[in-house]
């Protein structure tokens, strides 16, 4: 992938992640609905794909 779309992508986990953790916080009401969406995990996967991104545009700064 060239710079720009690496960009995109990771200003789309770290947004992602803190949409997530944000959701994961709210406190839970069951006697509206159960929480069906593990906001936690999605967060933890956001993260992991923002710091993988991260990771390759420093490589493709440093052009090795």
């Amino acid at each position: 992938m060239d710079l720009i779309t690496t960009l995109c992508l990771a200003a789309a986990a770290v947004l992602a992640t803190a949409l997530c953790g944000w959701l994961g916080a709210r406190p839970a009401m069951p006697s509206r609905k159960p929480r069906l969406v593990p906001w936690r995990l999605m967060m933890a996967l956001a993260f992991v794909i923002a710091v993988a991104s991260l990771v390759h545009v420093v490589t493709l700064l440093r052009g090795t």
